[in-house]
């Protein structure tokens, strides 16, 4: 797999003139746009006098060489870039990288410096922990060892993505003193929200602190608290605590900053042990040398509110289905779908495959 800077590059000098870009994910949900922008601004305040740029992979509107293209007509040629992801799956992985790498190509006066996500890092962890303090902080000790928490993740077909979820979920579990937790995913991977939710209520605890491990609000938030009505509807006897997201939790700007920091000083070094496309994990050994490429040219700049994808696999939110059914399943549907590498567990009865229409079937 290529990397998104010169090979052996010399470290940028802070007194040099550059400037930092953030690649966003981007959303069809317009508040979830917003709240992307309104956490760039206060970023900007934090590095201020530094220039700061943003753009989105996906679904919205600035796309991430529009970015690169305010900063070039700007003079800026030297640019570090930081992927807005939580955890290092296809995003971080292939397609942020081959935009970086085609405008690099098309625009060989940039030197451009790839960062790392955001991973498992002791700020999260902490950004994490005080949204659900919001929510649990009126419980004694003995009330807290009463209490499941439920950690929701993005979910990935890349298993090390979903593994680092599991680890927040422990440090948390463990940190806070409270009495069990599980770890269940909005889309793509397995167990789902309200698959993972019904099982949580079958082992006995009073109440249930469901935590959503997203950075911002969207479609996908609001299917995570529809999966927790219903099963809060079917089972009045236990208490249902909503946390809040990350959003702009002192922490996180921190974390930003320092990942920043990383690629000035050239400590940004990605954890490859677990990658999929390195080295031979279970289940997933025939995806190792899977070339480089961006998988989301449907999508970019579509803007919010269209039907970019043109899909009909998920009905009122996407749920990853598109990352979990083979290429020749996408072609018979007539859609212009993520042609990735079809996920190895998309039949699983707790997975997303479950939840197609039988037209789909």
């Amino acid at each position: 797999m290529s990397i998104a800077y010169n090979e052996s590059p010399a470290p940028f000098d802070r007194e040099e003139k550059y400037a930092i870009m953030i690649c966003g994910h981007g959303s069809r949900s317009v508040r979830g746009c917003e709240e992307f922008r309104a956490f760039v601004e206060k970023f900007r305040r934090t590095v201020a006098p530094t220039v700061v740029e943003y753009g989105y992979l996906e679904f919205a509107q600035p796309i991430i060489r529009d970015g690169f293209d305010s900063l070039r007509e700007r003079g800026f040629r030297k640019v570090v870039a930081v992927p807005g992801m939580l955890f290092a799956a296809g995003h971080a992985k292939n397609d942020i990288p081959a935009v970086l790498n085609t405008y690099m190509a098309e625009h060989p006066e940039m030197d451009i410096r790839y960062g790392r996500e955001f991973g498992i890092d002791p700020k999260m962890v902490n950004a994490a922990a005080g949204r659900i303090e919001d929510v649990i902080a009126h419980l004694s000790r003995e009330e807290r060892q009463e209490t499941l928490l439920v950690v929701v993740g993005r979910g990935a077909s890349d298993p090390d993505a979903n593994a680092n979820v599991s680890k927040i979920t422990r440090m948390l579990w463990e940190g806070l003193g409270l009495g069990w937790a599980e770890t269940v995913y909005s889309g793509v991977t397995f167990p789902l929200v309200g698959a993972g939710l019904e099982q949580a209520t079958r082992l006995g605890f009073r109440r249930i602190v469901v935590f959503p491990y997203f950075w911002f609000t969207g479609i996908l938030i609001d299917r995570i608290h529809a999966a927790i009505s219903k099963v809060e509807a079917e089972h009045l006897e236990i208490d249902f605590l909503r946390a809040g997201y990350l959003s702009d939790h002192p922490q996180v700007l921190a974390m930003l900053a320092e990942r920043v920091d990383e690629v000035l000083e050239q400590r940004a070094n990605m954890n490859c042990q677990m990658c999929k496309y390195r080295t031979q994990i279970i289940g997933f050994e025939d995806q190792v040398g899977l070339a480089q490429e961006s998988h989301h040219h449907h999508a970019e700049g579509a803007g919010i509110g269209s039907d970019p994808a043109n899909c009909d696999l998920c009905e009122d939110a996407c749920i990853g289905l598109c990352c979990t059914i083979t290429i020749d399943h996408h072609h018979s549907h007539g859609g212009d779908f993520h042609h990735r590498h079809p996920y190895p567990h998309a039949d699983h009865p707790l997975g997303p495959r479950s939840m197609l229409q039988p037209s789909h079937g």
